[in-house]
């Protein structure tokens, strides 16, 4: 382990120069000018896994090709999947960006380019770790497998293709994702769990076009304002939500969970001053942070209804839109809660109106089991690398990843976050501690061998 360490150590320039030059490829998925770049950035990690070793394969799919690779070597050891992603988000609006967003610029001890923290600086922690080992060693203290895809911006839309052919194949103990956030600078962390999601659309329809408030105003039923009535109704004035069962299935808090989140460090009035708000608001009886990691939620995304344009316009709209998201503990049902919600409205709508309820993507949430032996390692590993214990938190958040592994492969998940909240994820000017992204190298060459010592099979 000592050499391996020492390995990463010396070769930290070298691996801050492999990182800029994999977030100087734009392999932005959601554009289609922008395939060869995602290509370019499949062939860039493909090529380093090859270089250090491994088996590699670049699987083409519908979309955006996917690299796998693997090191199978290590007999009666445990295997373990690591995943990530080499596409990006897109850097618009470029002219928020202090540097551009392609060329990777180190200031303040960060490095600053889109896909700094997600999802390239984070995945390319573990290639750059079993890269130290088997230059160093020549060997792996376990087998590893490498899933890293170049759609999770758009929606994984091929992955579960992927999965579902090579499940044999892809045969693991456990997943390793670094695709979160540390707690807070100097408060590394292991998210053990994670918020599923309910997305639906909802339609209000009424008269079949647009008619003039005056002539028909108090007469017929605005959709808009039934909308509105309808959105009102979905929760009482304690933020408890009102769908039928919706709170039947959750999996409720323990108290050493409670007593977990109230230790960490946490200002509720600086958390509600950090988005602008003087105030929160949710269920009673939990707190803040209680109901924005482990709590299930619902919540309008966006409005549409009539006219948007300058000055006035005295219409009755013939229809009005919403937007609405559920955010879902463990044990909720995501199809069982859309049909419950589509139930809900279409009895409620306002006469003169019908609900046109359109269901869209789910999936359900996630809590690890944290006494596991990969937890007990993962927490060694951590420790290891930050020197201090990595505090355990949930994500409000949904990685749907998370659930398709566990469903498709049966697997559970290590979800070790290295960069942090602040990192501007999503935005312009992301950005990556370098500190950060060595010592997350540390922990993840640390992680094979706490996992190989704990024999995890």
């Amino acid at each position: 382990m000592d050499v391996v360490l020492a390995t990463l150590n010396a070769n930290q320039p070298a691996a801050l120069e492999t990182l800029k030059s994999l977030l100087r490829i734009p392999s932005v998925s959601a554009i289609s000018a922008h395939k060869p770049d995602v290509r370019h950035a499949a062939e860039f990690v493909l090529n380093h896994l090859a270089s250090s070793g491994l088996t590699t394969e670049l699987v083409e799919t519908a979309g955006h090709p996917i690299v796998y690779a693997e090191w199978l070597k290590a007999a009666n050891a445990p295997t373990v999947l690591i995943y990530g992603h080499y596409d990006v988000q897109p850097p618009d609006p470029l002219d928020k960006w202090v540097t551009p967003a392609f060329e990777p610029t180190v200031r303040d001890g960060c490095i600053w380019a889109r896909g700094a923290t997600d999802d390239k600086g984070q995945m390319l922690t573990h290639v750059l770790s079993v890269a130290a080992w088997l230059k160093s060693t020549g060997k792996l203290p376990i087998n590893v497998k490498f899933v890293i895809e170049g759609e999770e911006e758009v929606g994984s839309e091929n992955l579960d293709k992927f999965l579902n052919e090579r499940k044999e194949q892809l045969r693991s103990d456990a997943a390793v994702v670094s695709d979160t956030s540390q707690y807070a600078p100097g408060i590394p962390a292991i998210t053990y769990g994670l918020r599923g999601i309910l997305a639906c659309e909802v339609r209000v329809h009424g008269p079949r076009q647009d008619l003039h408030s005056g002539l028909f105003g108090g007469a017929v039923t605005n959709p808009a304002n039934a909308l509105a009535r309808l959105i009102g109704s979905l929760h009482d004035s304690q933020g408890r939500v009102q769908i039928p069962g919706f709170y039947d299935d959750v999996q409720a808090l323990t108290e050493s969970e409670r007593s977990g989140f109230a230790a960490l460090p946490f200002n509720s009035d600086g958390f509600y001053a950090s988005v602008g708000v003087k105030a929160g608001w949710g269920e009673a009886d939990f707190t803040a942070i209680e109901r924005s990691w482990a709590r299930p939620t619902c919540d309008v995304n966006g409005m549409t209804s009539g006219y948007q344009g300058e000055g006035p316009k005295t219409i009755i709209p013939s229809w009005a839109s919403a937007k609405i998201t559920c955010r879902l503990v463990p044990n909720q049902d995501a199809h069982k809660l859309a049909i419950s919600l589509k139930e809900f409205l279409t009895a409620n709508c306002p006469p003169g109106c019908c609900v046109e309820f359109i269901e869209q993507h789910g999936c359900p949430g996630f809590v690890a089991d944290t006494s596991s032996p990969f937890m007990a390692a993962a927490k060694a590993a951590i420790k290891s690398a930050f020197g201090t214990e990595p505090a355990l938190i949930r994500s409000g958040g949904s990685i749907p990843v998370v659930a398709t592994l566990k469903q498709i492969l049966d697997i559970d998940t290590l979800l070790l976050g290295w960069g942090q909240t602040t990192d501007n994820l999503h935005s312009p000017n992301e950005h990556f501690s370098i500190a950060d992204f060595h010592k997350g190298t540390l922990a993840s060459a640390c992680l094979w061998q706490e996992i190989a010592n704990r024999a995890c099979l």
